[in-house]
């Protein structure tokens, strides 16, 4: 099958009509969409390394190990999904939980915008201690939404039409992503100075609300009945599983190479290139989207044709290089920028639909939300949090010895070495991770040549 065979008359109508869904899970997966497209505008705002977040914490005196510390608070809470996994795989209540704790978790973004106007600043950075502190609360509890909706999603979306399912909204996703985008660069740049971050972070905070509230009216089904599971029991099945344990050791190497560089490239281009809100948002968010529009669905054709492991391959390698158009970066020069977004952005969204898609076709039915959960803090913790913090830790080295100070400067480094290492997890580590399709990675690269 070609990778491009139905790509643009996909829609979600005939992907349910293809699977023969009854009424009620259709309604519940457009829920779900719902919540998600709510749930990307808030990701738009509210998180680490989002413009309005940057400009928030540099405006409250953050220094490069402050970017490296809010980028892995996040990922130390992932911590947490493996205590609610084993709640939620016991008492099936995951709507409940997505109600309460999931909302609790949004609800805190609300008051992110007020914490310069009302705790003083003094001798010790109060503000940004609190910012910190509400931010490791929030992501505690957000812990609860990624083992509750993932498995949902896993029990109502039969597998031959996830991966497509996930492409169309991907879609969907990336469109409304390019509207927000334009509407929130504009407020940032628009809106004074005093009420800015005020105003954004009620934004934020409300629709990541109305994300919850979709879970709301989604039908809650489950594949396997409840189940009391036990720490070494969970984790012995899953070190048994050797799929799901290779393509977690890859996952996890990309993560951390990948955040080396990520977490620093819209505080490099806000505070070291002088890009505004508006041009952050439009040649990092808004162009990311169109790449992404402009590719998911082929991506998803492709895992459907040649396997997830062969398209997590060529997505990876290709997003890997893109760092290097930093390289060229210079004091108000916007192309870097867009380039690595948009051309990145082509490339990302296929690895990540790849990655979605292998966690559910490896992991096991019964006790799905505790491999989520393991594969979240396993990457999040020893890829993201570490690579960030081993990032922080390389910058500020390189600050105290005075290396990299001209026009190869100290992040310029930082993006050669953490590209060199993402080639080297994608050659070495991927070619070892089953594929779900007969069809070998070069086997799927020569059909893709000859197609051209």
């Amino acid at each position: 099958m070609n990778m491009l065979t139905g790509t643009r008359r996909r829609t979600l109508r005939s992907l349910y009509d293809e699977a023969g869904l009854p009424q009620d899970i259709r309604r519940s997966l457009n829920f779900i969409l719902i919540g998600n497209l709510c749930g990307n505008v808030c990701g738009i705002i509210c998180g680490g390394g989002t413009a309005a977040m940057v400009g928030l914490v540099t405006s409250m005196g953050a220094d490069d190990m402050t970017f490296a510390i809010l980028n892995a608070i996040p990922q130390i809470a992932a911590l947490m999904q493996i205590p609610f996994s084993m709640l939620v795989s016991r008492t099936h209540r995951r709507k409940r939980y997505m109600l309460t704790v999931g909302v609790f978790s949004r609800v805190l973004w609300l008051f992110f915008g007020f914490i310069p106007m009302i705790i003083p600043r003094g001798q010790v950075n109060y503000p940004l201690w609190t910012l910190i502190f509400l931010l490791g609360i929030s992501s505690c509890c957000g812990s609860m939404i990624n083992v509750c909706w993932f498995p949902w999603l896993s029990d109502i979306a039969p597998v031959e039409i996830r991966s497509r399912w996930l492409s169309v909204r991907d879609v969907i996703l990336n469109i409304t992503n390019v509207i927000m985008g334009f509407v929130i660069a504009y407020l940032l740049d628009n809106l004074p100075p005093e009420t800015r971050y005020v105003i954004i972070f009620l934004i934020g905070g409300t629709v990541g609300v109305m994300d919850m509230l979709s879970f709301g009216f989604c039908t809650e089904k489950y594949t396997a009945p409840p189940k009391k599971l036990h720490y070494t029991e969970v984790f012995r099945n899953i070190y048994r599983n050797k799929p799901f344990m290779r393509f977690m050791i890859f996952w996890t190497v990309w993560c951390f190479t990948a955040n080396m560089s990520g977490t620093y490239m819209s505080p490099y281009s806000m505070n070291v290139m002088g890009l505004t809100f508006t041009q952050i948002m439009v040649f990092a968010t808004v162009a990311s989207c169109i790449g992404a529009i402009l590719t998911v669905q082929r991506w998803g054709s492709g895992i459907y044709s040649f396997g997830t492991r062969n398209i997590m391959f060529l997505a990876c390698l290709g997003a890997s290089l893109t760092p290097l158009f930093y390289l060229f970066s210079s004091p108000g020069n916007i192309w870097p920028t867009l380039l690595h977004n948009f051309i990145g952005a082509m490339f990302w969204c296929g690895g990540n639909l790849a990655c979605t898609t292998m966690q559910m076709n490896s992991s096991a039915e019964d006790t799905r939300p505790s491999y989520i959960a393991v594969f979240s803090c396993v990457t999040a913790l020893a890829g993201t949090a570490l690579g960030s913090l081993f990032a922080g830790t390389l910058l500020k080295a390189f600050a105290a010895s005075g290396l990299f100070t001209g026009w190869f400067d100290r992040y310029k480094m930082l993006f050669v070495i953490a590209t060199a290492l993402r080639v080297g997890a994608v050659f070495l580590l991927i070619p070892g991770i089953e594929n779900d399709r007969p069809v070998t990675i070069r086997q799927t690269v020569a059909k893709l040549v000859r197609y051209r």
